[in-house]
C-alpha cells in the first residue's frame, strides 16, 4: 500500500508516518519511480504506536517497544520479568509526568496566591472558567489589586 493508504487507514498524516519510519518505527519498501509502500501489517504497527504515543510515551519511549508493535497490545500490560525493560521506561515516563504535573501545581498555586478571586472558579475539569466581568472582586484595602475587569 502507499503512504497515502496508509494514512488514511490509521487517521495520521503522511508526514507523521515519515517520521516514523526516519525513526525506526516503521519500514517501507520503495517502487521503481520511488514511491513507498508499506505492508498490510504497517497499519497495525501504526495503530500501536499512535496508541503508546496517546498513552504519554514518547516516540524515543516508543522504540523501545518495537519488537512489540507488530502485536496486538494489551488494554493492560501484565508484569513479566521478561519485560523489563519496558517496565523501566514506564516507570520513567510516569516519574517525568509526575515532575511536570508537580511543576504546573506549583505554577498554578503561585497564580492563584497572586489572583486569589481565580480560586472561586472551582477546581472541577468540568466547571467553566468565569467571565472575568463575573470574578468576584479582590478584598478592598491597602494593597489590594484592582478587579479582572479593571485590568
Amino acid at each position: 500500500m502507499l503512504i497515502g493508504e496508509l494514512a488514511a487507514q490509521t487517521a495520521t498524516t503522511t508526514r507523521a508516518l515519515r517520521y516514523y519510519e526516519e525513526q525506526g518505527l516503521l519500514e517501507s519498501d520503495r517502487t521503481g519511480a520511488g514511491y513507498r509502500t508499506y505492508k498490510p501489517g504497517a497499519v497495525s504497527r501504526i495503530r500501536n504506536v499512535r496508541e503508546l504515543l496517546a498513552s504519554g510515551f514518547t516516540v524515543e519511549d516508543v522504540k523501545s517497544f518495537v519488537r512489540y508493535l507488530d502485536t496486538d497490545l494489551p488494554e493492560v500490560f501484565e508484569y513479566s520479568p521478561s519485560c523489563a525493560d519496558g517496565y523501566i521506561v514506564g516507570a520513567q515516563r510516569v516519574a517525568e509526568l509526575d515532575e511536570r504535573i508537580a511543576a504546573l501545581t506549583r505554577l498554578r498555586d503561585t497564580l492563584v496566591h497572586r489572583m486569589p478571586w481565580l480560586a472561586a472558579r472551582g477546581d472541577t475539569a468540568d466547571s467553566e472558567p468565569p467571565v472575568p466581568g463575573e470574578l468576584p472582586s479582590p478584598s478592598a484595602g491597602a494593597g489590594a489589586l484592582p478587579a479582572p475587569a479593571d485590568f
